[in-house]
């Protein structure tokens, strides 16, 4: 009886070890690790937004229809995050890059997705696509 409880209190803690593992080392979405999406499309462009506090590091993007592209969130100062919500883009430290391919031209705002402060709502930019 003894024995069965130690194999089942080993049993236990293997699994409870194994479910508290640290994944930091990735930061992208799952299955992107390589750079292609979910489809299978690897990005032929990248683009690096970095921000600050309360602001981004330019106030447009500029990507072309129909072209793959990575997209990398940097933050450099505070705690920030970007929001896109037409291409449902959603990044921040921990899921810091995505490869998206924008369908449709136009202008698009970008904001920043985690409360950062008093200048959270001036934290706004454009991804153009054209």
């Amino acid at each position: 009886m003894k024995r069965k409880f130690l194999i089942f209190l080993s049993i236990i803690s293997v699994l409870i070890l194994s479910a508290c593992s640290d994944n930091s080392n990735t930061n992208e979405n799952p299955g992107n690790s390589s750079g292609i999406t979910d489809t299978g499309v690897a990005p032929q462009e990248e683009l690096i937004i970095k921000a600050t506090n309360y602001s981004f590091d330019q106030k447009e993007y500029h990507l072309k229809k129909g072209v793959p592209v990575k997209i990398i969130f940097e933050n450099e100062s505070g705690n920030h995050g970007i929001l896109i919500p037409e291409f449902k883009l959603q990044l921040n430290r921990e899921n810091s890059s995505q490869v998206l391919v924008p369908e449709e031209a136009g202008t698009f705002e970008m904001s920043c997705a985690i409360m950062c402060g008093s200048g959270h709502s001036r934290m706004v930019a454009k991804i153009i696509v054209e």
